[in-house]
């Protein structure tokens, strides 16, 4: 009983309510339930309308193009697109998720169902996975389906016309009926051998996230250690910044290496990975020393609580989230722009292709640089002091 009077005892289980709501929050409230919408997807109508025996064309192409731009119940938007390498160029800017390329012989191999020599016109699906994995299956897979679905349709329009021509319909006829269109599939930028399922990039954010973290809380102490001793401050934040860029210059160099040799990460561009883990380390270390060195040990709450808020959406296309979430939490996360960046190095072509993350990046470091060398003027709290004194030397 005397347990359950003391003040206490209360205080902190509101506060383990409190951490549940904030966690699950973080880790739950912007992913549960995420439903894809509004995917961008490519089509090119190569297809040439060909004759009938009844004086009338046919037109196979513009028919599934109207078909599909004319379901609004699919989470798509369609890009019409005037030519397959135009198609192609879009995949390798990011444009489009995925891309379907109706050749043109579809309509005259539509019609030759009903000859004696059937010969079958194939449609491409083409899904783009570096841009994002989940997203690219789910288009490959809707395509699939609606493809199906036309082929279907059409087998039985090509029955009723061969009906009116004949009684009869050769084996051949009959055979090629039964799949009138044949799908091909390619993956363009695949993600590569043990890249995550294409989360690697999400991945490899949060690893250099928390080896920044650590680099930077750990030169905090020392700096205030130093400080404490009489240094002059400037000369302390100075030497804190380049001992900082230098180490994770080594921390992101480790991590491709071990990502590359320990887990049998396929890199193509690995030198490029290294480069821009660097500067997205050290964005991440010029960010957390900045609000370190202002604030003191309580910031590390706040670049915990930034962490898992970003870790749940690093890996998910922005179509998946909820509007809130892409507004209020994707549109300005520092490590969005680090794993969207390196999926852009690591799939898409190496550190030239991530160039408006760069800048971001570079930007972001710059201003937290200067934020962080103003922290000089600051005068040092022996609250501070003693804390960090503490946790280095615990006392046992």
């Amino acid at each position: 009983m005397a347990l359950i009077k003391q003040k206490k005892l209360w205080i902190g289980i509101v506060a383990v309510f409190v951490v549940l709501v904030v966690f699950g929050a973080a880790m739950m409230g912007s992913i549960v339930g995420a439903k894809p919408k509004n995917l961008p997807v490519a089509i090119v109508v190569l297809d040439q309308q060909v004759g009938l025996p009844t004086g009338e064309s046919l037109a196979v192409g513009e028919k599934i193009r109207e078909k599909l731009l004319s379901n609004n119940q699919a989470p798509i938007v369609w890009k019409v697109v005037g030519s397959e390498s135009e198609v192609r160029a879009g995949l390798d800017h990011r444009e489009y998720y995925g891309a379907l390329v109706l050749p043109a012989d579809l309509s005259s191999g539509m019609l030759s169902l009903a000859s004696p020599d059937p010969k079958p016109a194939t449609v491409k699906i083409i899904t783009n996975e570096g841009a994002n994995t989940q997203a690219s299956s789910a288009v490959k897979q809707m395509l699939g389906a609606a493809m199906k679905g036309v082929s279907l349709e059409l087998s039985t329009q090509l029955l009723g016309l061969m009906s009116q021509q004949s009684e009869q319909i050769t084996v051949g006829a009959a055979k090629a009926l039964l799949s009138p269109i044949i799908i091909e599939e390619e993956t363009v930028h695949a993600v590569g051998i043990n890249n995550a399922s294409g989360n690697a990039p999400g991945m490899l954010t949060q690893i250099q996230w928390i080896g920044s973290l650590v680099a930077g809380l750990m030169l905090f102490i020392i700096s205030k250690e130093v400080a404490a001793k009489g240094t002059r401050r400037w000369v302390v934040i100075l030497s804190q910044i380049g001992v900082g860029l230098v180490l994770i210059m080594a921390v992101s160099g480790f991590l491709v290496w071990m990502a590359s040799s320990w887990y049998g990460m396929e890199l193509t561009h690995a030198v490029d990975t290294w480069l821009f883990l660097w500067l997205a380390g050290s964005a991440f270390f010029l960010i957390q020393s900045s609000l370190l060195n202002w604030i003191g040990l309580p910031a590390m709450g706040i670049l915990v609580l930034l962490m898992f808020f970003s870790m749940p959406v690093l890996n998910i296309a922005p179509e998946f989230l909820t509007q809130a979430t892409q507004d209020w939490l994707y549109s300005w996360v520092p490590l969005k722009f680090v794993a969207v960046g390196l999926r852009e190095v690591m799939y898409f072509g190496g550190f030239k292709t991530g160039s408006m993350n760069v800048e971001v990046l570079w930007g972001i470091s710059v201003f937290f640089l200067i934020v962080l060398v103003a922290s000089g003027v600051k005068k040092g709290r022996t609250q501070d002091v003693a804390t960090a004194a503490t946790t280095v030397n615990p006392v046992s």
